[in-house]
């Protein structure tokens, strides 16, 4: 397996590689499917939108481009936080005012009641069961009655041998950025290394790895813990699972008469 080549990097820090070139590669691509996916749901939020693993910020922009309620984008990860923040702090400064960044996990951050859309977009599959369960339940208490959760479900199996893709190349001055991304199966979980290039005049100047574990579900199992957690399962479209929290009970007829 391809080992993480960063001298620079804190040791054990997720996405210390990851985080530079994360923008340049995908950022187009991800924002395009965010867009499709969240945007029209964005759009019908009010109370608040919970942005579960926010990454760079790519689609916590999405997400303040399409609605005006106020956005809580969630990043433990130091380096993406940092990317975050930069993207942050290149918007207007009505945008910034409706953002506020959560620093720690999902279940850690204490959000209760304050959303009525929870996205998860690009985060599922890199947690531990445990931990993928307990943002079930915190995408729960976050929503309000009625509210939407929108989630884009783990890898569902392991492949029958290691995969290679070719992300796009992208030209930025004299150099080309590009990525290759080797995903295999490793003792029941899913080993996804992407290997970083810069190449100038066709030779390769640098090169960089970092190293992912990921838990497959099926999507039966992933509804399963939806519901454990309180929400009900309305069905999944274009990739994604929706699930809303439960509405409050209605009172029955005459119910205010009786003493």
């Amino acid at each position: 397996m391809l080992q993480d080549r960063h001298d620079d990097t804190i040791p054990g820090e997720p996405y210390s590689v990851t985080a530079e070139f994360y923008d340049i590669l995908q950022a187009e691509t991800d924002r395009r499917v965010a867009e499709r996916r969240f945007g029209s749901a964005a759009r019908a939020a009010q109370v608040g939108i919970v942005d579960v693993g926010a990454g760079t910020g790519i689609v916590t922009e999405v997400l303040l481009d399409r609605s005006a309620a106020p956005i809580h984008a969630v990043e433990p990860a130091a380096p993406m936080r940092v990317a975050l923040l930069t993207r942050l702090a290149g918007m207007r400064a009505d945008q910034r005012a409706r953002v506020t960044v959560h620093p720690e996990a999902f279940q850690d951050a204490g959000l209760a009641g304050l959303a009525d859309l929870v996205v998860c977009s690009n985060i599922a599959g890199v947690l531990e069961p445990s931990e993928r369960r307990a943002m079930w339940s915190a995408a729960a208490a976050a929503l309000t009655p009625g509210g939407v959760v929108l989630l884009e479900p783990p890898p569902q199996e392991l492949p029958d041998k290691p995969t290679v893709e070719e992300l796009p190349p992208v030209r930025l001055g004299p150099d080309t950025y590009s990525a290759q991304v080797c995903t295999a199966p490793d003792r029941g979980l899913l080993s996804v290394t992407y290997t970083y290039r810069v190449e100038h005049d066709g030779e390769i100047v640098r090169e960089e790895a970092e190293e992912f574990t990921m838990w497959p579900a099926s999507s039966d199992t992933v509804c399963d813990e939806l519901r454990q957690a309180g929400l009900v399962v309305s069905g999944t479209s274009d990739g994604v699972i929706r699930a809303t929290a439960a509405q409050d009970p209605q009172p029955r007829a005459g119910s205010a008469l009786r003493g």
